[in-house]
């Protein structure tokens, strides 16, 4: 499934269950919430993590929708963007970046 189709269905099952639809700031706390139960999945190497990433998808693709962004449009921008960043090590080995991708150094 593609990430715009995906954006959609979710949407959509918020809007028939009659989910939260125009509170942003409770969504992107629900958000929270959701990393924290992905990363406990994760740290407890429990077999639900997969669910639980797919809960922090479905929050964010909600959080874009309600702010009238087309999530496959801006991971498409972002990926492309951080392909075109540069980084050097420091004297210390720290990567540092050098350009942030949009053509300035």
């Amino acid at each position: 499934m593609d990430i715009r189709t995906a954006q959609t269905l979710a949407w959509d099952n918020k809007r028939a269950k009659g989910f939260n639809t125009t509170d942003i700031a409770l969504e992107f706390g629900l958000l929270n919430a959701e990393v924290g139960e992905a990363f406990t999945a994760w740290c407890r190497r429990l077999p639900d993590l997969g669910e639980e990433l797919a809960d922090v998808f479905i929050y964010l693709a909600a959080i874009a929708e309600m702010n009238g962004l087309d999530l496959a449009d801006e991971v498409t921008r972002k990926i492309g963007k951080n392909a075109r960043r540069t980084y050097e090590r420091d004297p210390h080995g720290t990567l540092i970046r050098t350009s942030d991708g949009d053509g300035d150094r």
